[in-house]
């Protein structure tokens, strides 16, 4: 009988110690398996061979779920498994994380930045949105609820209680004032 067979007959029998005993006798065999496994794995993997052998290790000898070993054999193969489960997990989660966790992907295609470009002088633009807002409070509202919370068109239009070809109308509209009056192309009295 080897001496990793005895150990694990111990620690099959409750001895604390043999467990102690155990890791240094198998280690660098773990430690083989474990980088065996890890140069099958894709590029970017995170956990490195030895925190495999550790969390296997543990895994193996938890004391909730007691195992018997028949052999070092069977310790070893369960070993392998352990550390395939583990990899496993891994994988599944982070292929969780890389599809959103369980969020829906929503396509942005026509949202305006919620906050202002760094070209942008937001001083011009407060007192452009001002001049408009005198001439026309509901496009003034809309370029506030487009530009400085990113709602869509539809989201606006809701709020505001118009359809959504009023509100892609009237962001037409308040853009290109906005636009000409920053450029300083519009006259006194707020006309284009």
């Amino acid at each position: 009988m080897s001496d990793v067979t005895r150990l694990l007959s111990a620690i099959d029998q409750g001895d604390p110690r043999a467990a102690e005993q155990l890791l240094p006798l198998v280690y660098d065999e773990l430690r083989r398996l474990a980088s065996s496994k890890m140069a099958r794995e894709s590029r970017g993997q995170t956990l490195q061979a030895t925190a495999l052998v550790h969390e296997a290790y543990l895994r193996l000898l938890d004391g909730n779920s007691p195992q018997q070993w028949n052999s070092r054999g069977h310790f070893f193969a369960a070993a392998a498994e352990a550390m395939r489960r583990i990899l496993v997990e891994r994988a599944r989660h982070k292929r969780s994380l890389k599809a959103g966790g369980g969020r829906r992907r929503q396509e942005l295609p026509d949202i305006e930045m919620a906050a202002a470009a760094p070209h942008l002088d937001l001083l011009a633009l407060n007192e452009a949105l001002t001049k408009l807002e005198r001439q026309d409070k509901r496009r003034a509202e809309l370029v506030k609820l487009r530009f400085f919370t990113g709602l869509t068109i539809a989201e606006a239009a809701q709020v505001l209680g118009v359809s959504e070809s009023t509100a892609d109308n009237d962001w037409a509209y308040a853009r290109s004032w906005l636009r000409l009056e920053i450029a300083g192309g519009a006259g006194d009295d707020g006309e284009p």
